[in-house]
């Protein structure tokens, strides 16, 4: 059964298009909406012949996610390789223009090349899930913006009246916005017993607390749909941007490693945060890194180490659905 490859560069508001098959072309540009989707879906039912259509999409930002859903709707295939991957493979093709036309043509040709296989969707109460941490996330983000403008102009002269009360209005709303989407999440855990169960064995690993949870779940479910279930702890690893990325070339080194750091920045900051706390604590990971220090390991490095750790074993424990057991790590 022959497939048509449908590469899209997404952006905020539009989007740029190319398919490849027998030969390759560029569709244009679409509004990155429910009409702009409707007019690719038309000019595709008159340029593309395959009996199958492929979209080849880069994750980036979430802009992405309301296209695909339409490509399920429709009933294509769909796949969201990793950019480092498409990046990589245009370097080793020679690729070196960047422009929004080149880098749809890209990805489809790269869909036709490496035939990624298709994905399926994320769950709905995943991805309902996901979109209430971000909203979280925005409201925290703007609630401390608010906060430090505050802050920062107390004591100083000069300052209306006005301004001081519509910043304490404005945190005021924030505040109960947001304690408002955090009861929606409490409900939707209450909602979803299997979600619930899943967190709350999560929290059974030591640096694995409530504002960590939640976040990682959605990474772990995100990584088992992407993978059908057959993922592995390295490549989940590289998925969030812990896997280490290193400069050698025979006895040279060109600079020193670190981390990739190609994936969800905020789960590995959260991921960090309850590492550097876990080993302090009385636990098996306070060993780990401690042995890693003995090493003459960087503390940071350390820390960022036990951060794979806590990813290695919430995936296990996601995985096979069982808890925590700290006799298997006591030594």
């Amino acid at each position: 059964m022959s497939t048509s490859w449908l590469g899209v560069d997404m952006g905020k508001t539009s989007l740029v298009a190319a398919v490849c098959a027998d030969d390759e072309r560029v569709l244009g540009s679409f509004r990155n909406d429910a009409s702009g989707f409707a007019d690719l879906a038309q000019q595709l039912a008159s340029c593309a012949r395959a009996a199958e259509l492929h979209l080849v999409v880069e994750p980036t930002s979430g802009y992405e996610l309301a296209l695909v859903a339409f490509a399920y709707e429709q009933g294509w295939q769909v796949s969201l390789p990793n950019p480092r991957h498409v990046r990589n493979w245009a370097k080793g093709m020679g690729r070196r223009t960047k422009t929004d036309r080149q880098d749809a043509l890209l990805l489809a040709r790269y869909g036709l090349a490496c035939q990624p296989a298709a994905q399926a969707p994320l769950a709905q109460e995943v991805s309902e899930l996901d979109s209430l941490l971000k909203r979280r996330q925005d409201l925290e983000q703007i609630l401390q913006q608010e906060k430090n403008r505050l802050q920062g102009m107390a004591g100083r002269p000069g300052i209306a009246p006005a301004v001081h009360e519509s910043l304490a209005q404005v945190i005021a709303a924030l505040q109960e916005a947001l304690r408002q989407v955090e009861e929606a999440l409490a409900q939707h855990l209450q909602q979803h017993a299997q979600l619930h169960a899943e967190a709350e064995r999560l929290l059974t690993i030591p640096g694995i607390g409530r504002k960590v949870v939640l976040p990682l779940l959605v990474i772990l479910h995100r990584w088992h749909t992407l993978t059908a279930g057959t993922g592995s702890t390295k490549g989940l690893t590289a998925f969030l941007g812990l896997d280490p990325k290193t400069h050698v070339s025979g006895s040279s080194i060109w600079r020193r490693p670190v981390i990739s750091k190609m994936g969800n920045a905020e789960v590995r900051r959260l991921l960090y945060m309850g590492a550097l706390s876990a080993v302090h604590g009385r636990n098996p990971l306070h060993i780990f890194y401690e042995r890693l220090v003995g090493r003459g390991k960087a503390r940071k490095l350390a820390v960022v180490a036990a951060a794979h750790k806590l990813l290695t074993w919430a995936w296990t424990i996601f995985l096979h659905q069982t808890t925590w057991n700290p006799a298997l790590h006591t030594n």
